[in-house]
This record gives C-alpha cells, sequence and structure tokens, in this order.
C-alpha cells in the first residue's frame, strides 16, 4: 500500500516536472528589421503593463502586456513615429499606461502629493518638537489668587467629607 502511493507520488512529481515547459510564456515574433525592432522595445519600456501595474509591458509576462507589444510592432510596422505609437495606446488607455505620466492638470496632484505631505510632515514634527522643549513643557504658571482660593476650597471640602 505504501509503496503504491510513493509511486503515485513519484508520477504527479515527474508529470509535474514535465509541465513547466507548457506553463513558459510564448515569446513574441519580433520585427525583421532590427532598427524597428528596437524603436518598438524602447516604446515598451515606456508603457506600463495594465495587470501587473508596476511592470513595463518590455518585462511583463501578462497576456495582455503581450497583445500590447504586438500592437505596437504593428504600429511601427504601419510606419507610425514612436510618438504616434504611443498616443495610438495612451488614446485608448489614458495617460495612466504611461510609466512615466505627464505633468498636467489631471496629474498634478500625482505629481506634488509627496512634496505636499513631505511639507506637512515637516511641519508637525517642528511644531511637536516645539512643544516639547518650549517653557509650558517644563514648568507650570502659578495660580493667581482666585485660582490659590477656589484651589484650597476644594481641598478644605475634601478633608471635612
Amino acid at each position: 500500500m505504501l509503496m503504491t502511493v510513493i509511486r503515485g507520488l513519484i508520477i504527479c512529481f515527474c508529470l509535474a516536472g514535465s509541465m513547466e515547459q507548457a506553463w513558459a510564456v510564448a515569446v513574441d515574433t519580433p520585427l525583421e528589421d532590427p532598427v524597428l525592432e528596437a524603436r518598438a522595445r524602447a516604446i515598451h519600456k515606456q508603457l506600463r503593463c495594465l495587470v501587473c501595474q508596476n511592470q513595463s509591458i518590455e518585462d511583463s509576462n501578462a497576456g495582455l502586456a503581450r497583445d500590447l507589444r504586438i500592437l505596437v510592432r504593428d504600429r511601427i510596422s504601419a510606419g507610425d513615429s514612436d510618438e504616434a505609437a504611443i498616443g495610438y495606446i495612451v488614446e485608448r488607455y489614458g495617460d495612466w499606461v504611461l510609466l512615466q505620466p505627464p505633468i498636467k492638470g489631471g496629474t498634478i496632484m500625482l505629481w506634488s502629493a509627496p512634496v505636499v505631505f513631505l511639507f506637512f510632515a515637516a511641519i508637525l514634527i517642528f511644531v511637536w518638537c516645539r512643544r516639547r522643549s518650549g517653557p509650558m513643557a517644563t514648568e507650570a504658571s502659578p495660580l493667581n489668587a482666585d485660582e490659590q482660593d477656589r484651589l484650597n476650597a476644594l481641598l478644605d471640602d475634601k478633608d471635612q467629607a
């Protein structure tokens, strides 16, 4: 019984090892002209994979990234300039598809958010440090006569109770 289980496991591992090639990603067909292929690859490095979101389509193995690589190659083969090929993709997917989106009205918050965050963090740290080292942190102001009388009255009431 045990030998049958072991044999079954060995067969499963062998089959899983042979399936590795079936899981490999299909390689794109490069363009015939090496100059056009170099242009296409340069464009691939500028476009974000819509599935992986933090990789260029050049580095991604996702199916959609492969489709975008093929689309860029088709546009380059059709005679589009680099800007026209990128513009064609941006028209369909928006500025978000660019790894470095342009600075304009819609993306100004995206570009300025880190600077604004650091500015407010510096102000908060400055205020916090100032309060810790200010005069209020080391000594309390003395009570005036009315406050002292009220305190004495409260203490007397406490002693009587």
